[in-house]
């Protein structure tokens, strides 16, 4: 199965993992499945970081991303065009934009955000 990692998904997996849901931490180590994080995850740490809201540095974060086995999601106009079609579900651009990417891309996100599952069922809750 393929899986695209919400940002606190991503950070608390990075973080050793106390935070993140079981379920999500035994999807993210089974070797079977394909674990990708979007590049929109390293922007919204970048902009929370410069705002003060997130006490992480983006470069540490890419940093730490290295030699984990995430593969990088990068935007395409495709992911951004596909966000304009969205329902209103949401108002974070980030968390629209992670949805946009994982239908386009038809793979499964991995979040614990409830918000986010009234776009697909593609989106799995943790």
């Amino acid at each position: 199965m393929r899986l695209l990692v919400d940002t606190h998904v991503l950070l608390w997996w990075l973080a050793g993992g106390s935070r993140l849901p079981k379920r999500a931490a035994a999807m993210l180590a089974d070797a079977t499945n394909e674990a990708f994080f979007s590049a929109a995850s390293l922007w919204e740490v970048a902009i929370k970081s410069s705002l003060g809201k997130l006490r992480v540095d983006p470069d540490e974060l890419l940093g730490a991303l290295a030699g984990t086995g995430f593969r990088e999601l990068p935007v395409t106009w495709l992911h951004a065009a596909r966000v304009a079609r969205l329902p209103d579900h949401h108002r974070d651009p980030f968390d629209r934009l992670l949805v946009a990417q994982s239908l386009v891309e038809s793979i499964h996100l991995l979040t614990d955000d409830r918000q986010l599952s009234a776009y697909s069922p593609s989106v799995i809750l943790v």
